[in-house]
């Protein structure tokens, strides 16, 4: 395979998501916007295609309630009890020895 010197670039979701609703817009041609942004027609329908078909997840998951797990974090507040425990009954015997 010959290398032809060309370096893939990488774009943010964001740029991505700036191309895919120019192109859903209409107000210029595929041709237009990939050439001003610099980029080909092929990537360009792909990330609007991307868009079309997961974009309602968008709305889904700010739908839904956030509920909290409740065994979210339920080792590191044992270890914060177990922690403060141990603080406490050192500070009661400290105290009551100095009485």
């Amino acid at each position: 395979m010959k290398n032809t010197g060309q370096v893939r670039k990488k774009h943010s979701a964001d740029f991505k998501f700036k191309i895919a609703m120019a192109i859903m817009s209409g107000k210029d041609t595929i041709q237009e916007i990939c050439s001003q942004y610099g980029i080909i027609a092929a990537q360009a329908y792909a990330w609007k295609k991307q868009l079309q078909e997961s974009g309602s997840e968008i709305f889904e998951r700010g739908s839904k309630k956030k509920t909290v797990d409740p065994s979210e974090g339920v080792h590191k507040l044992h270890a914060t009890i177990g922690k403060l425990k141990v603080e406490n009954d050192f500070l009661v015997k400290f105290l009551n020895k100095c009485h």
